[in-house]
């Protein structure tokens, strides 16, 4: 199977903590997600939810867990180049799926992701990137913007709701046996970082690691409905590892379907996308 990054791109993946990856999905892929985000949106899954509080204004939703609910989320996450682009940037033999999400701002929408890293929000460690998809273009100004480097920092953040005034789910401290900080304040102290903005166009994505700080920058609001598309996926070798108590709800979900701690993170809710031959 021919090689679909760069040398550089990887290079930048590991330095950076994320890289912008341009055309690999065609229009196609992109319309099979925004055909899926509209079927799951007219018949979401338990984990709908609104994080824009009121009803009278434009929203904010998402809904995650859905890549086997309908046929376009799965056929995108078993037969896109995803798998292969993230087999690549982690030098992973096999490459399992962690979680899917989309999120969909409606025009007009006020409300916005907080700066926060992925890998605190559940009960995953180990290997782990995320695409992000955007399914229409996108100025960098009204991009997710990551913080350069910061998946080597060596720091976990106590995870942030993306609900309006975006609390946080508990106090620095130490938690399970690990220690957790307050994410910065990144928005009022601008100047002490390095992020990383681009300009998307259809077809364009990010990939980053899933360590690495990153949010809405700026406080745009957007004059067309938008649609985001992720995926985390996991090297060999990761985990389920329990966090804090804000990853109760998923870990129930997982708990459900026969998981438990420190089981590896394949199987029926994992299954496995690549796998070197």
């Amino acid at each position: 199977m021919s090689r679909l990054l760069k040398a550089d791109q990887i290079d930048q993946y590991k330095k950076d903590g994320a890289v912008l990856i341009k055309g690999k999905f065609d229009r196609a892929w992109i319309e099979k997600l925004r055909k899926g985000i509209s079927k799951d949106f007219q018949n979401p899954s338990p984990r709908f939810v609104r994080h824009t509080k009121d009803d009278d204004v434009p929203g904010y939703f998402e809904d995650f867990w859905t890549w086997d609910l309908f046929d376009e989320f799965t056929d995108f996450v078993h037969n896109s180049p995803t798998a292969q682009i993230a087999s690549e940037l982690m030098g992973a033999s096999q490459v399992n799926l962690v979680m899917d999400n989309w999120f969909l701002r409606e025009a007009g929408s006020k409300s916005g992701a907080p700066f926060h890293h992925d890998i605190s929000y559940f009960d995953f460690e180990g290997s782990m990137c995320v695409l992000w998809l955007p399914l229409e273009p996108v100025p960098k100004e009204e991009a997710i913007a990551w913080i350069k480097g910061s998946h080597l920092w060596n720091k976990l953040y106590i995870r942030t709701r993306f609900q309006e005034g975006h609390p946080d789910d508990g106090k620095a401290g130490v938690v399970n046996g690990k220690s957790y900080d307050i994410t910065p304040d990144i928005l009022n102290n601008k100047e002490d970082y390095d992020f990383l903005q681009w300009d998307l166009e259809v077809g364009d994505c990010v990939f980053f690691d899933i360590r690495t700080l990153h949010g809405s920058l700026s406080q745009s609001i957007p004059k067309s409905t938008i649609h985001r598309y992720t995926l985390r996926m996991a090297k060999e070798g990761s985990k389920i590892e329990y966090r804090g108590d804000w990853a109760q709800a998923e870990r129930t979900i997982m708990e459900s379907n026969g998981y438990k701690n420190g089981d590896d993170l394949s199987g029926k809710m994992f299954p496995t996308l690549y796998q070197e031959v």
